[in-house]
């Protein structure tokens, strides 16, 4: 079964009742990558999370809660550490594929520990750089069990 990196915005479908058709999918995707145990995180996806889920007028999670969920997610998924190498390559492919650095820095993470597949709707679906390709399960037709087996 292939790894798979799970960016930020899977988790915050997760977590945000206001769109219940993308939180339902998310949710699915989640357990049956925690299932299988071929998901996987960066720390800064960890951290971008607290963030966009603590801020605004209102929020999806309190302080106290959002970091009950970082801890359920740092126990359940294998977690990838920002690294010096990490920010060098994300730089590379910011300057090389036009990318937004911290998208750079999730494709960086993925190359350099040899991930083959990014779920995320922040790139161009089916999209390959490098050897990583990135899959966003939000698109109609995407099937979860073409990705990551039954």
């Amino acid at each position: 079964m292939p790894t798979i990196l799970i960016d930020t915005n899977i988790l915050i479908y997760a977590s945000d009742p206001r769109d219940t058709a993308k939180q339902e999918l998310a949710l699915r995707l989640l357990r049956h990558l925690e299932v299988t145990s071929s998901g996987c995180l960066s720390t800064q996806c960890l951290a971008e999370f607290v963030h966009a889920t603590t801020r605004s007028i209102r929020p999806l999670y309190t302080r106290t809660e959002a970091l009950a969920q970082v801890e359920h997610l740092v126990r359940t998924y294998r977690v990838f550490d920002l690294t010096p190498l990490v920010v060098l390559e994300a730089a590379r492919g910011a300057r090389d594929y036009s990318l937004a650095y911290y998208d750079a820095q999730i494709w960086a993470t993925a190359r350099l520990n040899q991930i083959p597949t990014v779920f995320s709707e922040d790139f161009q679906d089916g999209q390959v750089l490098e050897g990583v390709r990135f899959a966003n399960p939000f698109t109609v037709g995407f099937i979860m069990d073409a990705w990551i087996g039954q």
